[in-house]
């Protein structure tokens, strides 16, 4: 299984979300199949085989957390000091095109959120960021062309 990246708050981020599938999502579920049990035939049942159908996709996203959080190299930001940037890496950048600055922080894949600018280092624009340093130019393929940016400051936050 492959090593899965992420910052400290990403991974609470993801057992919080564990924790409310075992804990109260599950049992939800339960009750809900139970009830529609009583209900009489199972063969026509639309609320049991709906009940059913969620309780697959709980159980689904359970062991896919499960497995994440087991294989999560969990990175502390705050005890990184480098001067390029690297995984957990708050970073500013200029756009010459836009005339301004623009602030992501590079984080685990389960953990991106481009409204909090926090960007998945296996993105295209984090791909291109990781080793650079302050000052260097970063050239980001995009589907309308290339877009050039520069790096302002390296944070680890």
């Amino acid at each position: 299984m492959a090593n899965h990246p992420m910052t400290l708050v990403g991974k609470n981020m993801l057992q919080e979300e564990l924790d409310q599938l075992i804990k109260v999502d599950r049992e939800e579920v339960k009750i809900a199949i139970a009830e529609a049990r009583e209900h009489g035939d199972l063969k026509e049942n639309a609320e049991y085989h709906a009940a059913k159908e969620k309780q697959s996709h709980i159980e689904g996203r359970i062991a896919e957390l499960q497995s994440k959080l087991a294989n999560a190299n969990v990175i502390d930001v705050s005890k990184l000091d480098q001067e390029k940037v690297v995984f957990g890496a708050t970073v500013t950048l200029f756009s010459e095109e836009k005339e301004e600055s623009f602030v992501y922080q590079l984080v685990g894949e389960d953990e991106a959120q481009t409204n909090k600018n926090k960007i998945s280092y296996s993105s295209p624009l984090g791909k291109s960021l990781l080793g650079k340093e302050e000052g260097d130019e970063v050239i980001v393929k995009a589907p309308k062309g290339d877009v050039h940016y520069v790096v302002e400051e390296i944070e680890y936050k």
